[in-house]
């Protein structure tokens, strides 16, 4: 089997509601598709993630066309090398990693389909029927925070995420409404996005803890150096989970090492391939840490290859994260599971087990070439 063709979208799907925290304040997703077609006429999708710049991922993907076409999409490593090395894209690895995730993607789901397996079993096979996936909750009042949570509950969600660090009068009283509507088994994450510094992060999750019962706290305070979230997690009662400060092989590494968090939130987004992304799960795993699957706002694309891997490695936590319940729309032939409740199963299809709606696919392609990427930031004129 060899790649004789590569196609790129850069495509902007809506949400259904702002998504709101310290770090971003985006209406959607604008991401990069990409097509592979093999000689024996099979087609393999991926998915890259946008960052900052959408149209410089798509660039990315296509000055790496000459070093792609002709390839057998069985050597992933070899050409994962070629990508990073020969094309130096290991000089912008977090550029790289977006990018090469979306080719990686579509070279694993052109090998499964060739064997007609789903790719959790390339990766070891399953370690567990089903995947949990949080509730995430869009700030609000308490009335609003209410009226969401109660709907989790109704869904069969037991993992509620809230992004914080923008206002602790609000944050609280959302907390409060909270817990207050969920009651006291479920459980409760917070994201502050690294706004904190380490005397506020001590007294806010303290007090939460004690006032609401806080599962883990996410990137609570900046994770450069370590030594910020090593002297957090000395003084807390509450897990702390990583995620800014995971934008390649070496810093997972790093952070793993380290033990300055109990969980550890990345995708192969962060580490340029699915197989990294399973390498470094099981090297977290061997240190007692626990993974949670990140979400950068995807597509059903990235979410079908996140959910192979979850499968198949032994430290996933419940409350993985997706966008899918807040996107307005996907581009897949068939709904995701986690677009209306907290379980995914085993994936049988073979590859990433996902059919793409290409009127859809078209159809998102022209809105990004109409209205430009969704940004993850509001000018005053949007605001």
């Amino acid at each position: 089997m060899k790649i004789v063709r590569l196609e790129t979208w850069t495509l902007s799907v809506p949400y259904l509601h702002d998504e709101i925290s310290s770090r971003v304040a985006r209406s959607g997703v604008t991401d990069t598709i990409v097509k592979l077609t093999a000689d024996n006429g099979l087609v393999g999708w991926g998915e890259c993630t946008s960052g900052p710049n959408a149209a410089s991922i798509e660039e990315a993907v296509e000055a790496f066309r000459p070093l792609l076409l002709g390839r057998d999409p069985w050597q992933s490593e070899a050409i994962a090398r070629d990508f990073f090395k020969t094309s130096l894209w290991d000089l912008r690895a977090a550029s790289g990693n977006f990018a090469f995730a979306g080719i990686d993607q579509a070279l694993w789901d052109l090998c499964g389909k060739e064997c007609g397996q789903p790719l959790y079993r390339l990766f070891g096979g399953a370690l567990r029927e089903e995947v949990d996936y949080f509730y995430y909750l869009a700030r609000g009042t308490p009335e609003e925070v209410t009226r969401q949570a109660v709907d989790g509950v109704s869904r069969g969600y037991t993992c509620f995420y809230l992004k914080v660090g923008l206002d602790e009068r609000a944050e609280t009283e959302m907390l409060a409404a909270l817990r207050a509507a969920i009651g006291p088994e479920r459980k409760i994450r917070v994201d502050a996005n690294q706004a904190w510094n380490i005397p506020q992060a001590v007294r806010l999750l303290i007090r939460w803890n004690d006032d609401f019962g806080i599962d883990f706290a996410e990137a609570p305070v900046p994770i450069d150096p370590v030594e910020n979230m090593r002297e957090l997690r000395a003084k807390m009662p509450v897990a702390l989970c990583a995620n800014e400060g995971l934008s390649r092989v070496e810093d997972c590494l790093r952070v793993i090492r380290s033990r300055c968090a109990d969980v550890l939130c990345f995708s192969s987004y962060w580490v340029g391939s699915l197989r990294n992304f399973l390498t470094l799960s099981w090297a977290a795993h061997w240190e007692g840490q626990q993974v949670c699957k990140h979400t950068h706002g995807e597509l059903g694309i990235a979410a079908a290859a996140g959910q192979q891997v979850l499968l198949a490695i032994p430290n996933a936590i419940d409350g993985a994260q997706q966008t899918a319940a807040i996107m307005a729309d996907d581009i897949l032939k068939t709904p995701l599971p986690i677009a209306i409740g907290p379980k995914w199963g085993r994936i049988e299809r073979p590859g990433l087990g996902i059919e793409i709606d290409e009127d859809k696919l078209q159809h998102y392609h022209e809105c990004y070439v109409r209205d430009g990427q969704i940004l993850p930031y509001k000018c005053e004129e949007q605001a």
